[in-house]
């Protein structure tokens, strides 16, 4: 498989509940400069609804992404090579690991409206991390390219044509 070939790809949007919530805060903005006349009425209902929209596009705007034999989660970039099992967690699940059983230690990608969750273990001595949670709507195909490219990964090296 080329490195260029990306088995998983997932952005965690914002719920479409909260782009209705960003037009209410224009409205809100609108709503508070009416006082003023009709021009900054309307610059309130339009910038408000815009900063909203950034804040919310900005915040939904991280992804997860299996390519290179690395496990890439918003800012952070794992080799697959020091990822052990992983396993899916439906809600129940994950709400336990997002609360009483977290590590303080551990990487966590949370989006707490996102219900289903991969939690997975980090195998490498030198760090510190002892697992990764990710908040993902679809953690059995996060799992299977994970798995996948661990399997490339160990593939790889061992073939003397490369």
């Amino acid at each position: 498989m080329p490195l260029s070939a990306t088995p998983y790809e997932e952005r965690l949007t914002a719920p479409r509940s909260w782009w209705l919530m960003c037009f209410l805060v224009g409205v809100s903005m609108a709503l508070i400069l009416l006082p003023f006349g009709t021009l900054p009425t309307l610059g309130g209902l339009a910038g408000g609804t815009a900063a909203a929209a950034v804040v919310a596009s900005s915040y939904g705007s991280v992804r997860i992404r299996v390519v290179g034999g690395h496990l890439i989660a918003g800012e952070a970039r794992i080799p697959v090579s020091a990822l052990g099992e992983a396993e899916v967690l439906d809600a129940e699940g994950a709400r336990a690991w997002r609360g009483h059983k977290a590590d303080p230690r551990c990487f966590m990608l949370l989006r707490a409206y996102i219900p289903g969750a991969l939690r997975v273990d980090v195998t490498d001595p030198e760090d510190p991390t002892p697992y990764v949670f990710l908040s993902t709507r679809t953690p059995e195909r996060l799992a299977q390219a994970l798995h996948a490219a661990r399997q490339n990964n160990t593939e790889t090296p061992s073939n003397p044509a490369h």
